[in-house]
């Protein structure tokens, strides 16, 4: 059986789906036809239902709940992994008088854009690009501040941008929780044995790159944009870990969480109540 998958061709994505997707373990006579784009971009495709299998951000979970599923193996939680708010001037953020900021967002169905207008509500003017584009565009003057993710974390000081306040900070505070970052998602029209094989198959790669992880593959390598191998390897430390295994019962309490946020900030979306989570 063939299904199509989707994954950022980021180092955490990479290093998790390597083994399933270049024969290096027992996918139980799963196949893949994967493609490599950045999150916002399988957050749209999603949106329309439109693979099999996808990583998608977790806020954009209530959009696409009419499509799918959320498996518990694959993800990126944690504490100390959010969203940072950057600017290349010092900001007084605590001022009432944010209205007229403008701000780059690394896409409207992003979990950073959920976490920051959940902490930021009063600042409208949004801007959004691709994530990799965000550090220039603040740079450049195109916004007066950014919301960074993935490797950025570990960029935006080498140019001179400031943190303001780290957004996985703000969401830990509030809620004691893990942040949701980023999950996946299979088609809710598939049985709950499918369900269950394509969790146990993605579970299966990871642990095999856990085994493995002394050196970075090829695969690792050559789908990185523009990264050193150090900063590759602090990628891939920072956000896979044991949620990546299994989202456990504080992973998944994090998602509703989460949710209920999303519900707070946006109309419930067509479908109800749905189930999120496979059995």
């Amino acid at each position: 059986m063939t299904l199509t998958l989707g994954i950022s061709p980021c180092p955490n994505d990479t290093f998790i789906f390597d083994a399933m997707l270049n024969g290096l373990i027992d996918t139980e006579g799963l196949k893949f036809d994967f493609i490599l784009e950045d999150v916002e971009t399988l957050n749209r495709m999603s949106l329309n239902g439109a693979l099999d299998i996808s990583k998608i951000s977790y806020g954009a979970v209530p959009k696409i709940l009419p499509h799918y599923k959320v498996l518990d193996a694959g993800g990126a939680l944690g504490k100390g992994v959010g969203p940072l708010f950057i600017s290349k001037n010092n900001i007084d953020i605590s001022s009432e008088n944010l209205e007229n900021i403008t701000v780059v967002l690394p896409g409207k169905n992003t979990t950073a854009h959920l976490l920051f207008s959940m902490v930021f509500p009063t600042i409208k003017k949004k801007i959004f690009l691709p994530f990799h584009e965000i550090e220039e565009a603040v740079l450049n003057g195109v916004a007066d501040t950014g919301v960074i993710i993935h490797e950025n974390r570990f960029t935006y000081q080498q140019k001179n941008l400031i943190k303001l306040t780290d957004l996985g900070d703000e969401w830990e505070s509030r809620t004691g929780l893990p942040i949701p970052l980023g999950g996946i998602v299979a088609r809710r029209t598939f049985n709950n044995l499918l369900l269950n094989k394509i969790n146990r198959v993605i579970r299966k790669s990871l642990e095999y790159a856990f085994e493995n992880q002394d050196t970075l593959s090829d695969f690792v390598k050559n789908n990185a944009q523009e990264m050193d191998e150090e900063v590759m390897q602090k990628h891939i430390n920072l956000y896979v870990n044991e949620f990546s295994l299994d989202l456990g019962i504080a992973g998944r309490k994090a998602v509703w969480k989460l949710m209920e946020a999303s519900f707070n900030i946006m109309p419930e979306p067509a479908g109800g109540n749905m189930e999120i989570f496979i059995d």
